[in-house]
């Protein structure tokens, strides 16, 4: 299992309280994509069930880590997007899954230990699932543990948050996130952070997969729609048909790195016509643009509305 060294200061104080036996009965796992919430999960389940863990540690060995990591552990409980009647994911979590998973939590343990159950993503919980969450919250049963893991806490209601132990995870100084990925093999460690804004688990990923050079796209392409050049067509169909989320990320950094340089006097890498106070504003378009990305509305659409005012 990957060590994530800015884990250790969270693991530390949970296994700390667990030792007192005050170990919280809810827990909100918090924080952006990439920075290993998920990793820590699996490992502090694993742990809290190991027969002979050490300082939470699982030994990977015993019966109860080789159930846990198959899947089949019947005291881990773990609720996500299930399927819809035609087999296609659910979009959202909904309240039918929160009250089946509230039955299975009032019945005893079937190996005389800890209860755990998993939320992830709780932040897609809709308000009826969310609400009936709340019962459960109120009233846990002893020796139980649920566990909530949001990308994007925000979406929570504050009901929710207020009755959890939150955890946070958080961008590590960039010292440690370099170390972390050169450790991890990757070759293009500082431009691939530098793209993740910080992020290491994005940049491994990222790192991986293309984006850097997608990256360079972005701007080329931002650049020759500010001399003139390009087709805004032909761009809008590039980044709808790679990863138009991410593009339009990047996008969004080239503006802020654009800003930076006309601040400190320095060659602007995108040469664009806009002035200052118009591509700030263009930025906080771009941003508004990811989220639009990631809804119900036309990509194409919004894509082209982004480069129109980018012209």
């Amino acid at each position: 299992m990957t060590t994530w060294p800015w884990h250790a200061d969270a693991w530390a104080r949970l296994q700390a309280r667990r030792e007192r036996d005050a170990l919280p009965h809810a827990l909100l796992l918090a924080g952006p994509a990439g920075l290993g919430k998920r990793e820590f999960l699996a490992r502090f389940v694993k742990g809290l069930l190991c027969q002979q863990s050490v300082d939470g540690v699982p030994c990977d060995t015993c019966r109860s880590c080789l159930l846990v990591a198959a899947g089949t552990h019947p005291d881990v409980i773990a609720l996500g997007l299930g399927l819809r009647k035609d087999g296609a994911t659910r979009s959202e979590i909904v309240v039918d899954q929160v009250r089946e998973l509230s039955q299975r939590l009032a019945m005893s343990s079937q190996f005389g230990g800890w209860q755990v159950a998993t939320i992830d993503p709780a932040d897609a919980m809709n308000a009826a699932a969310a609400n009936a969450l709340l019962k459960t919250l109120e009233e846990p049963t002893g020796s139980t543990v649920l566990i909530l893991v949001a990308d994007e806490p925000a979406r929570l209601p504050a009901t929710i948050r207020s009755r959890c132990q939150r955890i946070d995870f958080l961008v590590p100084p960039r010292d440690v996130a370099l170390a972390w990925l050169r450790g991890q093999g990757v070759a293009d460690a500082a431009p691939a952070l530098e793209a993740a804004a910080g992020n290491p688990g994005l940049a491994r990923a990222w790192a991986a997969d293309g984006a850097l050079k997608q990256r360079g796209e972005v701007r080329h392409d931002l650049k020759s729609l500010a001399a003139g050049r390009g087709d805004p067509l032909d761009v809008v169909k590039r980044w709808q048909a790679a990863d138009p989320v991410r593009y339009v990320w990047f996008a969004a950094q080239a503006a802020t790195d654009e800003l930076r340089a006309r601040a400190a006097g320095t060659s602007a890498p995108l040469e664009s016509q806009l002035d200052d106070e118009s591509l700030d504003a263009w930025y906080g378009r771009a941003n508004r643009a990811r989220d639009a990305l990631r809804g119900p509305l036309r990509a194409d659409l919004v894509l082209l509305e982004l480069i129109a005012a980018w012209r």
